[in-house]
């Protein structure tokens, strides 16, 4: 079989350190021919590293995808993912975007509508479903091992941890902050194992506090961000109801006085068991435990499955990105027909309606009711 030919729109952070690496892992199954950027000088250090001899450099993105490609990678700020993922679907390629899948539900929406409209695949960057941890919640999910799962909490906390790289506190740009960030992982892991797609009603609150008013040593991090510019909430919360009767509750912030640093992790309460994602002993940037309450032989329980993610395949990852690896397999996979999507469109698209309605909930002061 030919080898995939793979085009990068954007190259910044999250292509040189997620995307990029991984795909160099699988030199026999693909290659990186076109890299694009608006400023040049990234698209050319990117090629540099990870192209091939005559990779072409772009600085539009629809010059690009007038090549002939297998696949397009979408790695650009939020605002720009619709536009470029349904162009590069008119225009035939296959397309993984980057979460999260749009800056609202209409452009996510267009994004499904393309995929569905062309035939061609299109998945999200959500590679935390493919970490250890959330397969095996997932499965026991799957299996009945929880029963019904009737709440859960998502958990995307961080204390001091505003990106003060690209563009991640312009609001135009980006449509949002913690939420929008980190809080879609932990909603999609969280929605992907209790497998419910139905929000009814949402109300949530967004506060700016931390990131407007802390300054120099106040902030106690070294990489300092600069209030001034700080334009996007600190901290979110939601509150999800679910058609069936089951409820979600979201928690995500960059800047929070909280003792609880939890990203990416989720909390479920089954009727027949429940588990948390948590760090051994409260600690951070380890492998994560699942601790699993259950009953067995008549007495309660803790079960700890193994979950470690062990050792990586290659030395090149540069960024902290469990799953990444497993996502770029199942993509490839995908891609030569050999396996199906595990990040469904319209899965992402529910994300980014719940996530859209807890901004609106937040700005009105009102439950924002959900119709299909």
């Amino acid at each position: 079989m030919a080898k995939l030919k793979i085009g990068i729109v954007g190259c910044g952070n999250i292509a040189t350190t997620k995307h990029l690496p991984n795909l160099a892992k699988f030199p026999d199954r693909c290659e990186i021919v076109a890299f694009c950027d608006i400023v040049e000088e990234k698209a050319v250090k990117a090629k540099a590293k990870y192209g091939t001899p005559d990779a072409k450099v772009f600085t539009d993105y629809k010059e690009l995808i007038k090549m002939d490609l297998d696949a397009v990678h979408v790695c650009t700020p939020n605002r720009s993912h619709s536009e470029i993922a349904v162009a590069a679907l008119e225009a035939g390629n296959n397309v993984m975007c980057e979460k999260p899948m749009a800056i609202n539900s209409a452009e996510a929406l267009a994004m499904v509508e393309a995929a569905e409209r062309t035939g061609k695949l299109l998945t999200i960057g959500y590679q935390n479903r493919f970490r250890v941890d959330t397969q095996t919640l997932k499965k026991m999910a799957v299996s009945g091992e929880l029963g019904d799962i009737y709440m859960a909490k998502a958990h995307a906390l961080r204390r001091r941890g505003i990106p003060t790289w690209g563009v991640f506190t312009n609001k135009f740009e980006q449509g949002g902050g913690p939420l929008i960030d980190i809080g879609t992982h932990s909603l999609d892991i969280t929605l992907w194992i209790m497998d419910n797609y139905k929000p009814v009603a949402v109300s949530g609150s967004t506060y700016n506090t931390l990131g407007t008013t802390l300054a120099g040593d106040e902030q106690g991090t070294e990489d300092h961000w600069d209030p001034k510019t700080y334009e996007v909430e600190d901290a979110a919360f939601g509150f999800v109801k679910f058609e069936n009767g089951a409820t979600v509750f979201l928690e995500s912030s960059w800047a929070l006085n909280t003792t609880d640093e939890r990203q990416a992790m989720t909390t479920v309460y089954g009727t027949k068991a429940g588990a948390a994602m948590e760090f051994p002993m409260g600690a951070k940037g380890t492998d994560r435990v699942l601790r699993v309450n259950t009953v067995q032989n008549g007495r309660q329980t803790i079960l700890e499955p193994n979950v470690s993610e062990g050792k990586s395949s290659s030395a090149d990852l540069i960024f902290n990105y469990p799953g990444a690896e497993k996502e770029a397999i199942t993509w490839l996979n995908a891609l030569e027909g050999k396996g199906e999507l595990v990040v469904k469109p319209r899965q992402a698209y529910t994300v980014t309606r719940i996530l859209e309605a807890i901004y609106e909930a937040a700005n009105t002061g009102k439950t924002v009711y959900i119709k299909d």
